[in-house]
């Protein structure tokens, strides 16, 4: 299936403006990882330490006036979040809120007095304290890592050095963008983020390995020409097939966005923004940079194949 077909569009001679683009998102994501690192993002209990409490209730209750409610007597550190067709509400409290009270408790009562005459339960009840989240943070930073240096010494082996720099450059390139999306969007940073990020991350090198793939294919195969027109003939030989996995992962994607309810909504949403972006890095930043630093590589070479002596017979 192609929806596209025999296309010859200059994607490296558009690298200057991509490599401007990416350059801002790159800044955005890395002030958002340091207001993160510093706490002062919207951190959730994950990382940040706090009490989670599941209730149900026997019929359908409005979100605002719980959220008016709890917002009064727990400082206003209250998170919401509906799960769908059941009646049910995931209360989430930050840490500094907690420190005097007894959450699950006070959530309990002051849900009853407010609704009663709608039955109320609790599901589960649960407290992370500050050094659990501390080093939830801590594992979090040491698998973005491990996983980094993976991709590198993977498509190192696999390729070449300069492919597996290529390949970094985009997959941080995903990360920091989708960093810089959550953090202007004041979406909560948690664990589950935490899972869309290293997926769009494994993404995001599938689909780059497969443009790299035909671009070493092409460097074996043709007689000596231009490196930008190899590298562009090669991303738009493999185009069809890029746009069709995009687009069926992206619509499944935005389906989970649609109809997965509130409980995964930032979850999906970072599916949905990371494949957008996991394919435009693929053709904008990792293929351009390859191309930049064999260019490099070609040209150290040339000038020392000219620096050597010659010996005439």
């Amino acid at each position: 299936m192609e929806l596209i077909k025999n296309t010859s569009i200059d994607f490296i001679g558009k690298r200057k403006i991509s490599f401007a683009i990416s350059s801002l998102i790159a800044i955005i994501g890395l002030i958002g990882s340091l207001q993160i690192a510093r706490n002062k993002a919207n951190m959730g209990i994950d990382f940040s330490g706090g009490t989670s409490v599941q209730v149900s209730f026997a019929r359908p209750v409005p979100l605002e006036r719980v959220q008016h409610i709890l917002s009064e007597k727990l400082n206003k550190e209250v998170h919401l979040q509906e799960i769908t067709g059941a009646n049910q509400l995931l209360i989430k409290v930050g840490r500094s809120a907690t420190a005097s009270l007894n959450v699950a408790d006070t959530v309990t009562a002051r849900l009853q007095q407010e609704f009663p005459d709608n039955a109320l339960t609790v599901e589960s009840s649960n407290e992370v304290g500050p050094s659990i989240g501390d080093k939830l943070k801590k594992d979090t930073l040491k698998a973005v890592a491990f996983s980094m240096v993976g991709i590198v010494l993977y498509i190192a082996w696999r390729f070449d050095f300069n492919f597996g720099i290529g390949a970094i450059a985009a997959t941080l390139h995903d990360v920091l963008f989708m960093i810089a999306l959550f953090y202007l969007l004041g979406k909560e940073i948690n664990l589950l983020f935490v899972t869309a990020v290293l997926t769009i991350a494994g993404y995001s090198l599938t689909d780059t390995v497969v443009i790299f793939d035909r671009i070493r294919e092409s460097l074996g195969k043709f007689v000596p020409e231009e490196k930008d027109v190899l590298f562009n003939r090669s991303i738009n030989e493999v185009l069809p097939r890029t746009v069709i996995t995009s687009l069926t992962t992206f619509l499944a994607a935005v389906s989970l966005y649609i109809f997965g309810g509130t409980a995964i909504n930032d979850f999906a949403l970072a599916l949905v923004s990371g494949v957008v972006v996991a394919t435009y890095s693929s053709i904008f930043i990792a293929s351009p940079i390859v191309l930049e630093l064999e260019k490099r590589q070609d040209a150290r070479h040339l000038k020392r194949d000219l620096a050597a002596p010659r010996y005439e017979p």
